[in-house]
């Protein structure tokens, strides 16, 4: 069973981008989701998943993921996803030691930047970067499920 520990914050500056990779396109939307349990098709870059994700608490979570063609991927997302994808650019960024993913959201999403670290325990301490703004592990908003479902825009 693959287990998923994830925390995930708002980003209060750009300084981030110092040490940040050259980043990647995703695009990604959900086939079905609800409180309890997503299934997602993922784009990034010239890779494609399915991704089948089931919450047991606001940062713990069952995750199965599946590498599928990309070609069923795009076609997927544009003919079986009920809501837009959404569409953000993931950046890899280092910080003591860790590798912390931003993403900076596009479309209906636009003007949100949000930072996850992925964690091996919920009680796990880092090193928070100066960058890194307030928690929104437990706010169900900042899930990219409900993102599509009820885009930043429209807050």
């Amino acid at each position: 069973m693959a287990i998923e520990i994830e925390r995930k914050y708002l980003v209060k500056d750009d300084s981030w981008r110092e040490n940040a990779d050259a980043g990647v396109f995703y695009s990604q939307g959900y086939i079905s989701s609800d409180p309890r349990s997503s299934v997602r098709v993922r784009v990034a870059g010239q890779h494609a998943w399915l991704n089948i994700k089931s919450a047991a608490t606001p940062i713990r979570r069952l995750e199965f993921e599946y590498p599928i063609p990309l070609h069923d991927a795009r076609e997927i997302l544009e003919k079986l996803c009920a809501d837009p994808p959404v569409e953000k650019v993931r950046y890899h960024v280092h910080h003591a030691g860790r590798v912390w993913e931003v993403d900076v959201f596009e479309g209906a999403n636009a003007g949100l930047v949000v930072a996850e670290i992925e964690l091996d325990d919920e009680q796990e301490r880092f090193d928070s970067p100066p960058w890194l703004g307030d928690e929104v592990s437990h706010d169900p908003r900042y899930y990219n499920m409900n993102l599509a479902r009820l885009p930043y825009s429209r807050w």
